[in-house]
């Protein structure tokens, strides 16, 4: 890894903006005893103030929430599926667009930039990123899930689908259906998320790197808004940042509570429900706390690090014991099959698998863009020294081809136990305990369980811990050394809100507020675009041009 340096200070040319905005002017600085804030006034006050009302809102009125929570959910992916379909097609369109033309040569930080990190570290890091919980929840749940749908075939009603099969179904027809199942998917976590997460971390190395503004969402609106977005315009754009991370990772957290849940009680006969999980976010909201207490270094680094090695133990362990064969070779053929159904699970429009669309699709797309600002203020900081044709194809490709890799190792491994060992425990199985059902047909399957447990737990630590961080970046005017009491406010709310959610309605309320703060920042997005395009035609690109 070569030697850091100073990640706002270009090397060679760049483009600046020249503004009078200082980092930090907008904000309260406050010192009580050993104990200081430095927040901004506007950002933090409406963010913070609207998450405590949603959450004594919640927990106040439980029984309400949980019929406004199914309604919201079911309003929003019922009738805008095609607009976050749409929306997720711009994002691939415009990386690929961008990868291909001349604004792929601009380097982040300027001409003679360097990376701070290696290939290998960086791949890594791009990796742990934009993968959570979620990995653990959906690898063998989803594959089994459009695998079992699609087998059985489509179910019409008064003319209308009720069925969740993918596209067609594939009914009665193992083979068909395993291809189906793995390409919807490893659309839900191939390209499209990760060209969500590239465009705002593009924009965001962009602007900070190369044009000297804060590292916070606003400053990629710049070229659209220009002195604006010091503003109430900006401070619009910052607030449904912060809610949107925090909605997006408390759907997390609160998925990671269910799964560990469900597997304690498989392995230790704890009990199971809503009070477990509850006690599962109070205990890993506190490990996580003492992460952010740490510090960066001491704390989340080597938890990724930790959580990494076991992630590869666990599916070295599972391609070792598995159907070695058919994962290897599935490997492929999954991703044969992921480019053959590509465009028409990407169509937005005329599509006849609405319930598809609405459970799945509408909400994934939802689940990842909320988390974009969480993910990519991470993949931003760790990515200046690349050229934008090299942090696209590498954001792109590297981490959508682990994601296949992970899929198809568990499951396909699952798919695999019904089609040739007509093992159906998994298949049968809630979705949270279907990983363990899977290891559990596997040797030493309670070690691997136990493993897959800690996993999760901290998948989860980390999650709260980076997450905290990004958000009070955010709600700190972009200040990256804010005091440690406000990132401890934020983990704490995390924590709260997961827990409310739970409370209010469990996977439905999550779903819901994830899909309901993911559709305005859905916008916020899409406008994010024109200005990532606007901000790289003013950058130098080689030396003759500068």
């Amino acid at each position: 890894m070569t030697t850091k340096k100073d990640p706002m200070v270009p090397d060679g040319k760049v483009n600046p903006i020249d503004t009078d905005y200082q980092v930090g002017q907008d904000n309260i600085v406050v010192t009580v005893g050993p104990f200081g804030l430095d927040i901004h006034n506007r950002v933090f006050a409406i963010s913070g103030l609207a998450i405590i009302a949603f959450v004594l809102l919640t927990l106040v009125f439980q029984a309400q929430a949980s019929t406004v929570f199914s309604g919201m959910r079911d309003w929003l992916t019922g009738n805008l599926g095609w607009f976050f379909i749409s929306a997720a097609n711009v994002f691939v369109l415009l990386c690929l667009g961008l990868i291909v033309s001349p604004l792929g040569k601009v380097r982040l930080g300027g001409t003679d930039a360097t990376p701070d990190f290696s290939y290998p570290a960086w791949f890594s890091m791009l990796f742990a990123a934009g993968m959570g919980i979620g990995l653990m929840f959906f690898s063998v749940s989803e594959p089994l899930s459009h695998f079992s749908s699609a087998i059985t075939g489509t179910t019409v009603v008064d003319g209308v689908r009720i069925d969740s099969a993918p596209l067609g179904g594939a009914a009665d027809d193992a083979l068909a259906a395993e291809r189906l199942g793995m390409a919807a998917t490893i659309y839900h976590w191939g390209l499209h998320p990760w060209a969500i997460y590239a465009v705002l971390a593009l924009g965001l190395a962009l602007f900070s790197f190369n044009k000297g503004l804060p590292l916070t969402i606003r400053s990629v609106f710049y070229p659209l808004l220009g002195e604006r977005v010091w503003g109430w315009p900006g401070h619009i754009i910052d607030i449904l940042a912060v809610l949107a991370t925090l909605f997006g990772l408390a759907t997390s957290l609160g998925l990671g509570a269910s799964q560990a849940s469900a597997g304690l009680n498989y392995l230790f006969g704890w009990p199971e429900g809503i009070t477990t999980q509850i006690l599962l976010v109070v205990g890993i909201t506190m490990i996580a706390l003492v992460s952010v207490l740490a510090g960066l270094d001491a704390g989340v680094k080597r938890l990724s690090e930790l959580n990494m090695a076991m992630a590869a133990l666990l599916l070295l362990f599972v391609i070792i014991v598995g159907p070695t064969l058919a994962i290897l070779t599935g490997f492929f053929d999954n991703l044969g099959a992921y480019f053959q159904y590509l465009p028409a699970l990407a169509n937005p429009i005329g599509r006849e698998d609405g319930p598809f669309i609405q459970d799945w699709t509408a909400f994934y797309w939802a689940w990842w863009i909320s988390w974009s600002p969480f993910v990519g203020m991470f993949i931003a900081r760790v990515s200046r020294g690349r050229t934008v044709r090299e942090f696209l194809v590498s954001v792109l490709l590297i981490p959508s081809l682990a994601c296949v890799l992970w899929m198809t190792v568990f499951g396909g491994t699952a798919i695999s136990q019904i089609v040739q060992d007509n093992y159906m425990a998994a298949a049968e199985a809630v979705l949270p305990l279907q990983l363990f059902i899977m290891l559990d047909a596997l040797p030493l399957a309670g070690i691997t369980s136990f493993l897959a447990i800690i996993l999760v737990v901290v998948f989860f630590v980390t999650s709260s811990d980076s997450g905290s961080l990004v958000i009070d970046t955010i709600a700190a005017g972009g200040k990256v050394n804010a005091p440690t009491p406000q990132r401890v406010f934020w983990c704490t709310f995390e924590g709260l809100v997961a827990i409310a959610l739970i409370l209010g309605g469990g996977l439905v309320a999550l779903q819901a507020m994830a899909v309901s703060t993911g559709l305005p920042f859905t916008l916020v997005l899409l406008a994010s675009c024109v200005a990532v395009v606007k901000g790289l035609m003013s950058e130098p690109r080689s030396y003759s041009q500068a």
